[in-house]
């Protein structure tokens, strides 16, 4: 008989928002501004957190436009797991109209794991121009990092084992309310399923 996982939700909606409107000061402060920033979100879920990132930029200094400062950055063909998983749908890059180059770029995605999504993220934005620095903002930190990499800016760091899935669940890409987003480990998955973003 296969026993389903057990699921236990670690963050709520309300706090998700608390963690997106932290890291939007976090990242005002620490860039003494907003100018020549941009925010490009790792698909899929990246793109819709860099999305809210942006809303929230432009609330706290309304000369940050959010449309014209925000992309998303495909990373599919410079992964290194393309062979161990197969082929994948590439997502779309979107650059904004001004560029990166000189640029200071947040990199945004929902789960920092091994760190090997980044570097891949690093390669594809080496590919595009040369930002003049390079930052990264994720909602969760799970630890298990196999690269030298770390997040400038945490929602929530999140002791893990390696069998267990943390998964963001976003109301457009999972299909879930609004205010039942949430973020959830599950434990006792089969040694077939994933135990983790990469």
């Amino acid at each position: 008989m296969t026993r389903s996982p057990e699921t236990s939700h670690v963050m709520s909606a309300s706090d998700m928002d608390r963690a997106l409107t932290r890291i939007a000061h976090e990242i005002v402060e620490s860039h003494r501004g907003v100018e020549g920033l941009v925010l490009l979100g790792i698909p899929r879920r990246g793109t819709v957190l860099a999305r809210r990132l942006g809303e929230r930029l432009a609330r706290i200094d309304p000369s940050f436009d959010a449309e014209l400062s925000t992309g998303s950055l495909d990373i599919t063909l410079y992964r290194d797991d393309l062979r161990s998983h197969g082929a994948r749908t590439p997502e779309p890059t979107k650059i904004p109209a001004t560029g990166i180059d000189g640029a200071t770029v947040v990199l945004v995605d929902d789960v920092l794991y091994s760190g090997r999504t980044v570097r891949a993220a690093l390669d594809a934005l080496q590919a595009l121009g040369r930002p003049a620095v390079v930052r990264l903002a994720v909602l969760v930190d799970r630890g298990h990092r196999e690269l030298p990499i770390r997040s400038d800016h945490v929602g929530k760091n999140l002791p893990t084992s390696r069998e267990e899935r943390v998964s963001v669940q976003l109301q457009e890409v999972d299909g879930v309310a609004r205010d039942e987003e949430a973020v959830v480990i599950q434990r006792g998955l089969s040694s077939a399923s994933p135990a983790g973003e990469r």
